[in-house]
């Protein structure tokens, strides 16, 4: 009985057997094909996808132009007063008033200050009086002098009598000539109690105020008068450019701006009006002044500046933005957008650079149109959207921009 229900159950596993196998069978077969088409497709997406053009990169450009371009010296400098004097009082006495104010703006022979003038016109009023007194003396000792030499030609005075009362009329008109000059003195102190303007500028704070006592000639003075307009402004530049000054400031005037700390915004136009007579030898530099009308006020004595001093002008510059000048490995080049609307890199030379623009003298012509912003995204051969900057149809439209070399 358990022998046969063996066998049977033997019987079933040997059926059941071909039955799993085929079934796995199934599922390989199954998964393989599966994969396959994943794959297939995939595949198909990639072709689809490469067959498609790749996005245009955006980039802002801008044409190379020709023009001329102005070429600079730039250098720091000084502004100086034209004239500057420290007002001092020349008499000694009591300020009686100070009638203006600290800071102002005045004109030359304008009141600064006065000093009591009474006891000066006293001294002045001594002086005509003593003038007075000998001019008397003199007039009498001249009549006595007359009747001696009347008397002296009917022998009643002797020559010896004569000859003293002449000595008497001459040292009477020697000392009316030197009351005269003490009038003279006397009268110079008492215009000196008034303390006027001696030039147009404008005052410092004031040291004194009324009541004070002042002296003679005292330090500090009760002023300070300095000249506005026209100014002063004193500048260094290389010794190495002493020979290209020299040579332009012989030609003509040399135009000179004062920049703000932008180096764009110009303060005032001058001219050089002074070149030193030697370099210096500790800092190697030469030394020199330029003048200006300063009608705004724009400078004022003290401030730093910025100098920029014409020197030429390159004529017919190939010129771009300093923004389409690139730096590589291999050297300087720029992005230059061809008729197809791809980008190629071109290796450029350049020269001087000035106002945001920069002069290309090899690489580049005149219409070309050069990537000025935009670059990181390029590459050699890259399709891009090429855009101007805003503002660019005026830019292009008009002249060169003023540039230079430092």
């Amino acid at each position: 009985m358990s022998i046969s229900s063996t066998q049977q159950a033997s019987r079933k596993r040997q059926h059941r057997s071909p039955s799993i196998v085929l079934l796995a069978v199934l599922i390989l077969l199954g998964g393989g094909y599966g994969l396959w088409r994943n794959h297939a497709q995939a595949k198909a997406a990639a072709s689809a996808a490469s067959a498609q053009p790749a996005p245009k990169v955006p980039v802002t450009v801008a044409t190379v132009r020709k023009a001329d371009f102005p070429l600079y010296l730039y250098g720091l400098g000084t502004v100086t007063p034209l004239n500057s004097v420290s007002i001092s009082s020349r008499v000694a006495g009591v300020v009686d008033q100070v009638p203006v104010e600290q800071g102002q703006m005045v004109k030359q022979g304008d009141l600064l200050a006065e000093i009591d003038p009474r006891p000066y016109q006293a001294a002045l009023d001594q002086a005509k009086a003593k003038e007075a007194e000998d001019e008397a003396t003199l007039k009498n000792a001249q009549v006595v002098l007359k009747r001696l030499s009347t008397l002296l030609q009917k022998t009643f005075e002797t020559q010896q009598d004569v000859d003293n009362q002449q000595a008497v009329v001459t040292t009477t008109a020697a000392t009316i000539e030197g009351d005269k000059a003490a009038i003279e003195a006397a009268q110079l102190n008492l215009d000196f109690t008034r303390i006027t303007a001696p030039l147009s500028g404008k005052t410092s704070f004031r040291t004194i105020d009324p009541g004070n006592i002042v002296q003679a000639g005292q330090s500090p003075g009760l002023f300070t008068l300095v000249q506005l307009q026209p100014i002063y402004v004193s500048f260094t530049q290389p010794q190495d450019e002493v020979a290209t000054i020299n040579k332009v400031f012989t030609a003509g005037p040399m135009p000179i701006d004062t920049l703000g700390a932008d180096m764009k915004t110009v303060l005032a136009s001058g001219k050089l009006e002074a070149i030193q007579n030697q370099v210096d030898q500790a800092s190697g530099t030469i030394s020199l002044k330029a003048t200006f009308a300063n009608q705004d006020n724009a400078l004022w004595p003290g401030l730093s500046v910025n100098t920029r001093m014409r020197i030429g002008t390159m004529s017919g510059a190939i010129v771009v933005p300093d923004e389409a000048v690139q730096h590589g490995p291999d050297g300087l080049f720029a992005y230059v957008v061809g008729d197809d609307g791809k980008v190629h890199r071109q290796t450029v030379k350049t020269g001087p650079s000035d106002g945001g623009e920069t002069v290309v003298t090899d690489g580049l012509s005149q219409g070309q149109r050069v990537v000025i912003a935009g670059q990181y995204r390029v590459v050699d051969g890259a399709s891009v959207d090429a855009t101007p900057p805003p503002g660019a149809g005026q830019t292009q439209a008009g002249t060169a921009q003023p540039g230079g070399a430092s």
